[in-house]
């Protein structure tokens, strides 16, 4: 079995880990820059922009592949998923027109409405900064500011948190005017994602990402810092009412998809805020998230390409997907100035590692050495029988690293979980 993935991050690293377990596979990569852990397992390998739609179908065709994964978000805004599956080539990942529940975030709020889906906040969409900035004068309390394309999930700027109303109102002009305002959810975030083959969905372990750059929940927001899960793929802030509330909206977000006239087959991101009156959407992410991908494909203990295979043919049931009863942590070494001013081409020495999983992401090999570049370096993931020991295995790692890098070591720990607890014992 021929596998192409597309994109060469630490979330495409870990795709292809996963996949590269699986009985007679093939794999293939395409990739603007080379990823280290890829290029160790792929057969071959196409180095362009992960937007180039036509050279990219064209060495899919050539090479022979047989399904497609497509990682980051930009080519499904491109259509790449469109093409290759209009040369017989099966894609994870939706459609364009499917992928539009992440790449518009307006289309996504207006979907929601229209089918009456839960756990969607108030806001008000803007093609005029002059009616957003007004708007935000009348507004009684904080907005989230969110950019109508695709931010890298750096765009969104909260008032009261990153902004103020002077600095709300600017940051819209800057934008064009191209935002959706929606009331600031006040709460704890965490991430449920899904194998979806078109109608059935199949949720992974709860995961909670940290977007903050720096220990504390501090400094600007980032790709993401490092995630953790739990034994029990539950979090501890996050009853079962509020879980199944969060899987059912995944599902209607699925069939009002199917009503739309696009099928929704890939990888269903949902990315939920907790409040006190239980989970709203924050984002849907027509893809893995970055990190959380490493958290669960880690986990990850039934065949990888089985899914494939069967949320391709339809026929994706909770039976094929099974993942260890174990706790994860996940941890990214980002250059010193990261994500500001990050310092580049520094020279990095990995010492002893342990047991976590290494994945590579923005980082580059000359003559033996690795150096920095401008994003996240690497990621270590520890599994563990408790959370504790998890964090652990990875904070052990990425302290054996040398050079103009910084982590944050309290991802995982059992005091910055506690607050988290606390808080929503506060809300309810």
């Amino acid at each position: 079995m021929k596998i192409l993935v597309v994109g060469g991050g630490g979330r495409e690293h870990a795709i292809t880990t996963a996949l590269s377990r699986g009985p007679d596979v093939e794999l293939y990569s395409v990739m603007a820059k080379i990823n280290l852990g890829i290029a160790a397992l792929a057969r071959g390998i196409l180095s362009v922009k992960e937007t180039r739609v036509k050279e990219i179908t064209d060495f899919a065709i050539t090479s022979g592949i047989d399904y497609a994964f497509i990682g980051p978000e930009a080519p499904l805004e491109a259509g790449l998923v469109d093409s290759l599956e209009n040369r017989d080539i099966a894609c994870i990942g939706p459609v364009r027109g499917a992928a539009r529940l992440e790449t518009d975030k307006g289309f996504c709020r207006t979907m929601m409405e229209k089918h009456r889906i839960n756990g969607c906040p108030r806001h008000r969409i803007f093609t005029s900064a002059e009616d957003a900035c007004d708007f935000i004068d009348a507004y009684d309390g904080d907005l989230a500011i969110k950019p109508i394309g695709l931010t890298g999930g750096k765009g969104v700027r909260i008032m009261g948190e990153h902004l103020d109303g002077e600095g709300a109102k600017e940051y819209v002009r800057s934008l064009g005017g191209d935002v959706v305002l929606e009331e600031r959810l006040i709460g704890e975030e965490f991430t449920l994602q899904a194998f979806v083959d078109g109608t059935h969905l199949v949720p992974m372990p709860l995961v909670q990402d940290h977007k903050r750059a720096f220990e504390g929940d501090v400094g600007p927001n980032t790709g993401g810092m490092g995630s953790y899960s739990m034994p029990d793929h539950m979090l501890p802030f996050v009853t079962p009412r509020d879980y199944e509330q969060a899987l059912l909206i995944m599902k209607d977000a699925v069939t009002s998809m199917y009503h739309e006239g696009f099928p929704y087959r890939g990888i269903l991101y949902g990315q939920f805020m907790n409040t006190a009156e239980g989970p709203k959407v924050i984002e849907f992410n027509a893809r893995f998230g970055d990190p959380e991908a490493m958290n669960v494909l880690s986990l990850l203990s039934s065949d990888f390409t089985e899914i494939i295979c069967r949320m391709v043919e339809g026929s994706l049931s909770a039976s094929h997907v099974t993942f260890e009863q174990k706790a994860s942590v996940c941890k990214y070494l980002v250059p010193e100035g990261y994500p500001d001013v990050p310092k580049t081409d520094e020279p990095l020495t990995i010492g002893e590692t342990g047991q976590a999983l290494r994945y590579y992401a923005n980082v580059v090999e000359r003559d033996g050495t690795l150096y920095t570049q401008t994003s996240r370096t690497l990621a270590f993931v520890g599994l563990g029988e408790t959370l504790e020991g998890a964090e652990g295995v990875a904070e052990a790692a990425a302290a054996a690293v040398r050079g103009a890098v910084r982590h944050r070591r309290d991802i995982g720990t059992a005091g910055l979980l506690q607050q988290r607890i606390d808080h929503m014992r506060e809300l309810r």
